[in-house]
C-alpha cells in the first residue's frame, strides 16, 4: 500500500485480519486533523507507526470526532484573555499625577492620582472648571477672557442698582423697606415687565440679528434710564405710579434685548462647535455675579445709600461703570457674520490694502452706536433701501441684463450707491456686489458721466479676484452663507 504524501502511515485493521482500504484512507484523514488540532505547534511524525483497530468504519470515525471535541473544549481562549488586561498609565504635569485608564465601553477615565500644588492653584483650577468652558482656552476664539471680565462686572452693577431702585420705589409708595425686602420685590417687579417688553421687542428680532452690539448697548442704556427714573421717584411721590411704571417699561425693554442678542455673540467665540458648553458657563458667571452684586446693593442700602444723597451719588457711578462694561464686552466680541458695517469694512480693507481682515481685526474698529455711516473706499453703498426709490423701471431692466447671474443690482449717484438684493441672496452675493461698487466707485473718479461700462469694467474685475477672496474669508472663519441686513427691502425677479 502507498500511504499519501507527507502523511504518517496508518495501518487500519477490520476484525477479520484484513486490511480496508476504505478505512485506511479514513484513518489517515483523521490523523492528519489530530496532527493539526491536537499538537499544531509540534512537526508531524514521519517515522512513527499509529496502529488502530476498528471492528468497523463507522465506530473509528466516532471515536476520532470525540476526542477532538474534548481537545477543542480543554483550549482556553487566548483571544479573550488578551483583551480582558487593562489599559492605564500615569501621568504627572504641574505637579498633578494622574491616572488614565480605557474602560470596556472604549471610554477614557481620568483620576487624579496626587496634586501638591498650592491652595491657591487648586482653587483657580476648581474655578476655570466651573466657569469657563472645556479646553478654555483653546476652545474660545480670541477676546474671550476680555469678555468675561467685563460681563462679571455689568452683572454685579446691574444687580447692585436693582437693589437701590426697588429701594427707592418703595419709599416713594409710602413704605419703609429693609433691604432685604427690596431684593425680592425687584425680582417680581422686574419679571412683571417682562410680558410687555416682549410684544414690543416683537418686530425687532431681524434687527438685533444684523447689529447684536448696538443692540446690547441700546437695552443696557435703557436698564439704566429705568432704574434712573425708579431711584429719583421718592422726589416727587404724587408721581409713583408713572415714573414706577414707565422705569419698569424701559428695565422689561432692555431684558429682551439683552436676551435676544446673547446667543449671537456667544456664537462669536464658539470654536469648536461648543455653544452650549459657552452659554452654559457664560450664565454661571452671571448668576454668581448677580447673587455677588446683590450682597453688595444691600450692603450700600444700608449704610452709604440709605438716604437720597447718597443714592443721587453712588447711583449715577454705577451706572457708568456699568454701561462701559458693556462696551467693553461688546467691542472684544469677534462676531463672525456679515452685515452692511463689517461687509464694507471688509472690502475696504481689500481694495485699499490688499489685505483681508479677520473678525478679530474688525471687532475694534466696528462703529457700536452708528453701524450704518458710510465707508468712502468701499463704494459708498447703501443696502436695503426700496427698489422705487433706487432706480427707474426703464432702468432696472437695463441693470438686471447687466447683472444677468447675479442676486443684486447696483445704481451709481453721485453721493452714494444703491445696492437691491434679492430675497434669497447670501453673504456672497453683497459681497460680490459690494465688490464691484467699490471698483466702480474707483473708476468713475476717471469718468465724467458714471455708465454701464464702469459697472461692467467693475463686474469683469470683480470675477477675476472673488474666488480667492471668498476662500480666505471662509478660512478666517466668517461666515458667508447669509447675509444679516436687518429690515432692508428685498426684490423677487
Amino acid at each position: 500500500m502507498i500511504d499519501p504524501p507527507g502523511a504518517s502511515p496508518v495501518h487500519a485493521w477490520s476484525s477479520n485480519g484484513k486490511v480496508s482500504k476504505r478505512c485506511r484512507f479514513e484513518a489517515v484523514v483523521a490523523f492528519k486533523y489530530l496532527n493539526l488540532l491536537l499538537i499544531p505547534k509540534t512537526p508531524p511524525r514521519t517515522a512513527s507507526v499509529f496502529l488502530i483497530s476498528f471492528p468497523s468504519l463507522d465506530r473509528c470515525s466516532m471515536n476520532l470526532l470525540e476526542k477532538i471535541k474534548k481537545q477543542k473544549k480543554k483550549e482556553p481562549d487566548k483571544s479573550m484573555s488578551v483583551q480582558e488586561i487593562p489599559v492605564y498609565w500615569f501621568e504627572t504635569s504641574d505637579s498633578v499625577t494622574r491616572h488614565y485608564q480605557f474602560q470596556p465601553d472604549g471610554h477614557l477615565s481620568v483620576k487624579v492620582v496626587d496634586d501638591s500644588r498650592p491652595v491657591y492653584h487648586r482653587v483657580v483650577d476648581s474655578f476655570l472648571n466651573k466657569f469657563f468652558p472645556s479646553g478654555y482656552p483653546f476652545s474660545v476664539n480670541e477676546g474671550y477672557l476680555r469678555y468675561t471680565q467685563f460681563r462679571a462686572l455689568q452683572h454685579f452693577t446691574s444687580a447692585a442698582l436693582s437693589v437701590l431702585s426697588t429701594q427707592s420705589l418703595l419709599f416713594a409708595a409710602g413704605l419703609r423697606p429693609t433691604p432685604a425686602q427690596a431684593t425680592v420685590v425687584s425680582w417680581i417687579l422686574k419679571d412683571g415687565m417682562q410680558h410687555v417688553g416682549k410684544l414690543i421687542c416683537s418686530n425687532l428680532g431681524a434687527r438685533m440679528d444684523s447689529e447684536p452690539k448696538r443692540w446690547r448697548i441700546l437695552a443696557d442704556a435703557l436698564y439704566d434710564l429705568g432704574t434712573g427714573l425708579e431711584v429719583l421717584s421718592p422726589l416727587c411721590p404724587q408721581l409713583f405710579l408713572e415714573m414706577a411704571g414707565l422705569g419698569n417699561f424701559a428695565k422689561g425693554i432692555a431684558v429682551v434685548a439683552a436676551r435676544a442678542t446673547r446667543l449671537p455673540i456667544y456664537s462669536s467665540f464658539a470654536k469648536e462647535g461648543n455653544l452650549s458648553d459657552l452659554f452654559a458657563k457664560g450664565e454661571a458667571i452671571s448668576t454668581l455675579f448677580n447673587v455677588v452684586g446683590l450682597g453688595a446693593g444691600i450692603q450700600l442700602a444700608s449704610t452709604v445709600c440709605s438716604s437720597m444723597q447718597g443714592k443721587m451719588i453712588v447711583g449715577p457711578l454705577l451706572s457708568v461703570i456699568h454701561v462701559y462694561s458693556v462696551i467693553e464686552e461688546m467691542r472684544a466680541a469677534p462676531v463672525n457674520t456679515l452685515n452692511p458695517q463689517r461687509t464694507a469694512m471688509i472690502v475696504a480693507d481689500f481694495v485699499k490694502t490688499g489685505r483681508i481682515s479677520s473678525p478679530t481685526d474688525l471687532r475694534y474698529r466696528e462703529d457700536l452706536l452708528f453701524p450704518g455711516r458710510l465707508i468712502e473706499d468701499a463704494g459708498n453703498v447703501k443696502v436695503g433701501r426700496d427698489p422705487h426709490k433706487v432706480v427707474k423701471p426703464s432702468k432696472f431692466h437695463e441693470l438686471k441684463e447687466l447683472f444677468a447671474e447675479e442676486k443684486f443690482i447696483l445704481c451709481l449717484g453721485s453721493r452714494w450707491t444703491d445696492m437691491v438684493l434679492e430675497q434669497n441672496a447670501s453673504g456672497e452675493d453683497a459681497l460680490r456686489g459690494w465688490l464691484v461698487a467699490a471698483y466702480a466707485a474707483s473708476m468713475a473718479k476717471s469718468f465724467h458721466d458714471p455708465s454701464l461700462t464702469v459697472l461692467q469694467d467693475a463686474y469683469d474685475k470683480m470675477n477675476d479676484v472673488f474666488t480667492p477672496l471668498l476662500s480666505e474669508l471662509q478660512a478666517k472663519g466668517w461666515h458667508t452663507d447669509r447675509f444679516l441686513d436687518g429690515t432692508g427691502t428685498r426684490f423677487a425677479w
